[in-house]
């Protein structure tokens, strides 16, 4: 049964007390997305959610946004103000209102002029970091975040499908993106994830590469994709590795030991293994590989509303995984001036394994083009 504003509203305030706190404030974001269901932009003009352990919440709102704050269905306190008039006004009389003395933050998410307009209303106001206990509860999928994300996915694959057939040696880095990102949108994406990496040759050797207007793919490169829709408020994360023409001996050692990661990190899913687990039993393929020298990453993160999100899956993270997460296992291997490989799939904890949300094929792809 899908939760109304209250019930969501609920969780942040039992976030608050168990941190003995008096309140827990949300400003656009992920968080915010998921108590309000509502977009709102981080601009120059401060939006902020008081959601107090015990009571009703409040909110300081632009004037310009109370029409979609309408749409919220919020019915705490509002606290507005204009442009000309600044919005000081509107947090003393928050801060009024409330009467706290400590307030739980999004430590990763609130900018520093938010912070600061809260300690004007209040000087002696109590601020903490709770960026982890705040977004732990977006951890545990629930049947309709599932139900999107899936979406996402799948219509970030058949995109990938129609871009593929598309590709010609001596296109562009930046051609075959666009291709991607008209290719996304006409699946029905909302929006992108993030900006997605599309990299041929020695650029498939940077995790985070840009694509280039200027490198034309020839016979033999690696060509790296990275990307995913948005849907719904959640985001797809996919990766895969063709080689254009031929692949090289090189070229399919490197991937084969990618591959093998990848399934060793799955093998050992289930409800109640640590990240350093998974993570472990990934690095642990690539390390005694010969290409042992080409790692650069851990193996993933966690995926939902933010891209990349708790649990991050790592060595020295010991954090247990419910049933519910979804995270991303995405091995390379990387040679600068050389090429790299990544494989990424989408994957959901269950109670007695895993369920990979991605379809798409894993195995050495070489195209006719």
């Amino acid at each position: 049964m899908t939760q109304t504003l209250a019930h969501r509203l609920a969780e942040y305030a039992a976030v608050a007390a168990d941190l003995k706190v008096d309140a827990v404030a949300l400003v656009p974001g992920p968080n915010f997305m998921r108590a309000v269901r509502h977009g709102f932009g981080s601009h120059e003009r401060p939006l902020v959610l008081v959601i107090p352990a015990d009571g009703p919440a409040a909110a300081v709102v632009s004037n310009l946004e109370l029409g979609s704050w309408d749409l919220v269905g919020f019915d705490g306190a509002v606290f507005d103000w204009r442009d000309q008039d600044g919005y000081a006004r509107a947090f003393d009389d928050l801060m009024r209102h409330l009467s706290i003395s400590s307030v739980a933050v999004e430590g990763q998410v609130m900018r520093v002029f938010v912070h600061h307009a809260m300690l004007a209303a209040q000087p002696d106001l109590k601020i903490v970091d709770a960026e982890r206990e705040i977004s732990a509860l977006r951890m545990i999928k629930t049947a309709d975040d599932l139900s999107a994300l899936q979406r996402a996915i799948d219509m970030s694959e058949r995109a990938l499908t129609r871009t593929l057939a598309t590709v010609r040696l001596g296109q562009s880095e930046k051609q075959i993106e666009q291709t991607l990102v008209q290719m996304l949108f006409d699946e029905g994406a909302d929006d992108l994830s993030f900006p997605p990496i599309v990299a041929a040759g020695d650029g498939s050797a940077r995790p985070h590469a840009h694509a280039r207007a200027d490198y034309r793919v020839k016979a033999g490169d690696a060509l790296l994709l990275d990307f995913g829709a948005r849907c719904d408020g959640f985001c797809a994360d996919i990766t895969r590795t063709v080689f254009l023409d031929h692949v090289t001996a090189e070229g399919r050692a490197v991937y084969d030991t990618v591959l093998r990661a990848n399934l060793a990190g799955l093998a050992i899913t289930r409800a109640g293994v640590t990240a350093h687990a998974i993570d472990d039993a990934v690095i642990s393929v690539l390390e005694s590989s010969p290409f042992a020298d080409r790692i650069r990453t851990k193996t993933g993160h966690g995926l939902g509303r933010d891209v990349h999100e708790a649990p991050y899956i790592m060595r020295g993270n010991h954090m247990v995984l419910p049933a519910g997460t979804v995270y991303t296992n995405e091995p390379g291997l990387y040679q600068i001036g050389n090429f790299g490989v990544r494989i990424e799939d989408d994957v959901l904890i269950t109670e007695d394994g895993y369920e990979t949300l991605t379809h798409f094929p894993k195995d050495l792809t070489v195209l006719t083009c």
